[in-house]
């Protein structure tokens, strides 16, 4: 049992513990056992039992609940409640938006034990006449199971890539050929999947199949399969999981017809192509890579990600395909915690596994002190994480640690903290997180609030989305990006697979308007700057280059870069101001 299967334990526990309405202290202890495992370094299996309450950071319950977790994966207090609680309840815990102890009064009070009941209780009108929730609660989740019925079957990026990646393993191993690739959507990178497609060029398709029933968690659709392709379901998520075979010489084309759009593949090609249409062409003439498939159509080589039939051809066509941002080509990571605030590591932490890993420079971004639920950061505290700043890029120069706060959106766009305290930091990264029930347009105009204040450096995850958990807040994206472009605030690519926010639709727009982008893992552990990787994708499908990605300049060009905001912000702004200005206060600060 890994370190995220112990947290979900414990996490479960927690819930269980309100839903019976046992002692809050219990609670808040398997809480915090959750949050000590999501802050170690190392596996919790990997230490010796004494040290779970030390080095592991658990209290003595939690501790011999963990022994027992390793080895029976369970523990006695967790079947107890477990065993006096219906599964349907259980499942009713995942419903995003209602707590434990309001499930305790639908299934007390109404005798709801199930999604489905719930549902139906909604429906008829019987949850709103319930003591304590009323009509918008109701609605709320109605919405609620609207969206998780919409996410049913279907992975984030990381999980469709996972899948992927063992389907290929397994495939190569069993056929000895490495002629298995990912194919669809998980090869275009898209932030949800829906079918993972894998391609393999074999002469002996009957030995595949043979491979993939004797796979455990998947589960074949036999009327759906042929021989030449296996078609199922992964079983622990419901995502559709694909095979294609096809013969070793016909694999470069399969694999391609697999990957692009249907768009992309049936867009009108040049008038002197060989064929009208990509599709046509592959299947009309053998090719041995991808790139001669273009070059024969006449068109620039288009990346895997951008193959979705929004204009590349056209581009392709003309020779304006931009080149793509790589994981590469960033210097730095912005927007991550530390143990200031919620974060699973210190600064020097933080710092030194982006310098041993070849970057220039951490910037730093604890939660503001709104966030008081998250550790945000007192006056006092900010100054105190900034003097550790000082003294660690006095040892660990050249490497550089940025100042800055996530600084929270308040509800009338304000950012937390007053001007003078703004102005002691590098940068600001602007986001919401709370009075997350917005129509469109008192979200946007919160944005566009914070978007004015001269001190702000950075728009972080713009819609407030979690894929598959939640629905962002409706914004006017146009709107967003070119007030962006007006005061010259970027906007970040939130990197971590659960919000990719902005969406990587919206990326060409702001290229166009000549926001940059950034790509930020919104770390709070050092296992996030992994993240960057998805942030990259969502960039490359929108075309994003790193001239236009923030996080892409050196560590001297940053440290100019922020000066100049800063200089211009204190100059428009009040730092000698007891509160700060509102946002409405300040003209455009580059016009």
């Amino acid at each position: 049992m890994d370190n995220r299967a112990l947290i979900r334990a414990f996490r479960l526990m927690a819930q269980l513990l309100e839903l019976h309405d046992e002692n809050p202290f219990k609670v808040r202890a398997y809480e915090g056992a959750a949050a000590a495992v999501d802050r170690l370094d190392v596996p919790l299996a990997d230490l010796d039992p004494s040290e779970f309450t030390t080095t592991g950071g658990l209290g003595k319950s939690a501790a011999q609940a963990a022994q027992a977790l390793l080895s029976t994966g369970t523990f006695p207090e967790l079947d107890r409640l477990q065993r006096a609680t219906p599964p349907g309840v259980v499942d009713m815990l995942n419903i995003k938006g209602i707590g434990p102890k309001k499930i305790r009064a639908l299934w007390r009070e109404l005798g709801i034990e199930s999604v489905d009941a719930l549902r139906e209780a909604a429906e008829q009108n019987r949850v709103s006449a319930l003591k304590g929730f009323g009509a918008k609660t109701q609605d709320a989740i109605l919405a609620a199971l609207e969206f998780t019925a919409q996410s049913r079957g279907k992975v984030l990026i990381n999980q469709g890539q996972e899948l992927g990646r063992q389907l290929v393993e397994l495939l190569q191993q069993g056929l000895r050929t490495e002629q298995v690739a990912v194919a669809g959507e998980v090869r275009r990178a898209l932030p949800v999947v829906e079918t993972v497609r894998v391609v393999v060029g074999t002469n002996q398709p009957w030995q595949a199949h043979e491979i993939l029933a004797g796979i455990d968690g998947l589960a074949a659709d036999e009327a759906a399969s042929g021989p030449f392709a296996w078609r199922g379901t992964a079983t622990q998520s419901g995502v559709k999981v694909e095979v294609q075979l096809a013969k070793p010489e016909d694999f470069i084309g399969c694999l391609f017809l697999q990957t692009g759009a249907e768009a992309h593949l049936t867009a009108p090609l040049p008038a002197k192509a060989p064929a009208p249409t990509l599709r046509r062409l592959v299947r009309t003439t053998r090719f041995f890579s991808e790139q001669a498939i273009y070059e024969t159509a006449g068109l620039q080589y288009v990346e895997p990600e951008m193959r979705e039939g929004q204009g590349e051809i056209e581009e392709a066509a003309a020779g304006k395909l931009p080149t793509l941002l790589t994981e590469q080509d960033l210097r730095g990571s912005l927007h991550n915690h530390s143990t200031y605030s919620d974060g699973a590591h210190s600064l020097r932490q933080m710092a030194e596994f982006l310098r041993d890993h070849g970057y220039q420079y951490l910037g730093i971004c604890d939660h503001s002190r709104a966030a008081h639920y998250a550790g945000g950061l007192s006056i006092e505290r900010v100054r105190e994480q900034h003097r550790e700043i000082e003294q660690l890029n006095r040892e660990l120069g050249p490497f550089r640690i940025f100042k800055g706060i996530e600084s929270d959106i308040l509800a009338d766009g304000s950012l937390d903290y007053p001007d003078e305290v703004l102005a002691e930091f590098d940068f600001i990264v602007a986001s919401v997180h709370s009075g997350l029930k917005m129509d469109q347009e008192r979200a946007t105009e919160r944005l566009l609030r914070a978007i004015q204040n001269p001190y702000c450096t950075m728009l972080g995850h713009p819609t407030g989305r979690l894929l598959l958990r939640r629905e962002g807040y409706p914004i006017d994206y146009e709107a967003v990006i070119d007030a962006c472009a007006e005061h010259q605030v970027a906007i970040e690519i939130n990197a971590n697979p659960w919000r990719l926010d902005i969406d990587w639709q919206w990326v060409r727009r702001c290229m166009e308007k000549g926001v940059r982008m950034s790509i930020n893992p919104d770390a709070h552990h050092t296992d996030g700057y992994a993240d960057m990787a998805y942030g990259v994708l969502q960039g490359r499908k929108g075309g994003l280059t790193a001239a236009m990605t923030l996080n892409a300049l050196t560590v001297g060009e940053l440290d100019e870069y922020f000066r100049q905001r800063r200089e211009k912000a204190v100059k428009f702004g009040s730092p000698k101001g007891g509160g700060g200005k509102k946002a409405t206060d300040y003209g455009p600060l580059f016009g």
